[in-house]
């Protein structure tokens, strides 16, 4: 992987950390909140897609819209998910499940059905971020809290992930579909399907507002600018290296869950962050 895409994988990863570290806090109805910070979102990145088009002097197409479709139904199951585990389990475990088995899948389906084929050095470093975040998920003693549920809303997660990630490696580089125009629409399209789903709890989106306003506007600021960058590493390196260097949030996710939320076990937690990042290196170098 180059300089260049590394370093676009890498901010990605501290805002990724950032911003589910604002959405594990949230203790109101899930649905609501996700419908909070993807019409935020939406308000924030739709006129910033607008002006790129138009500097860029690019043509949107059809195949925009069906590729933002599949990516919108996609991160809804990845949204719901996600704000699923995080009700039922701790930061430090359904955080590095997701983000573990996330990268394991796009591996798989990498090789598997996109003929991928990343160097030995590379495929060992990916394996050893999926070593790491296993440490870190599976670490003994200390608190025990809903460890059953968190790890399956974790590999729940993790499948989202992988589904998504490998559909829009496909959509930026197969189909050409630009990164900017694509992720709103994508989000746009999101805004509609939610209305739907949560019907009468519409109600419920002023006191979401109210009580999860900030938070609501971090995951909106911070989750788009994240995966945008990572949709353009996608447009220069494997997809199956990029879904695993990206999971270098693992590390800047371990030590927020200590130093901020106090959660157990950070002596166990922080030595699976290190084999995160050696695995990060070893695929730099590969």
């Amino acid at each position: 992987m180059g300089p260049g895409a590394l370093a676009l994988v890498l901010t990605a990863a501290v805002l990724h950390a950032l911003w589910n570290l604002a959405a594990k806090g949230v203790v109101t109805d899930r649905l609501a909140f996700i419908w909070v910070y993807v019409v935020a979102g939406a308000a924030v990145w739709v006129p910033v897609a607008v002006v790129w088009v138009v500097v860029a002097d690019e043509r949107p197409t059809w195949t925009w819209l069906g590729a933002a479709a599949v990516t919108a139904v996609l991160h809804i199951g990845y949204q719901l998910a996600l704000q699923r585990g995080y009700a039922e389990g701790d930061l430090n475990l359904v955080y590095p499940l997701a983000r573990g088995t996330g990268p394991l899948l796009t591996l798989v389906v990498a090789v598997g059905l996109l003929g991928e084929r990343p160097g030995v050095v590379a495929g060992c470093g990916v394996l050893l971020v999926v070593a790491g975040v296993l440490i870190i998920s599976i670490a003994p003693g200390g608190s025990n809290r809903a460890v059953g549920p968190g790890v399956r809303w974790g590999l729940a997660t993790g499948a989202a992930i992988a589904a998504y990630t490998v559909w829009d490696s496909h959509a930026v580089t197969e189909l050409d579909v630009p990164p900017v125009p694509y992720f709103v629409l994508g989000m746009a399209l999101q805004v509609p399907a939610l209305t739907l789903m949560l019907g009468r709890r519409l109600r419920a989106v002023p006191g979401v507002w109210r009580d999860a306003r900030l938070p609501a506007l971090a995951v909106a600021l911070l989750s788009p600018l994240a995966y945008i960058l990572v949709l353009e590493a996608m447009r220069s390196a494997p997809v199956s290296l990029v879904a695993a260097a990206r999971e270098s949030s693992i590390v800047v996710g371990a030590l927020l869950g200590w130093l901020v939320l106090g959660e157990a076990r950070p002596l166990h937690r922080l030595i699976g962050a290190a084999v995160v990042a050696a695995g990060i290196g070893a695929i730099v170098l590969g």
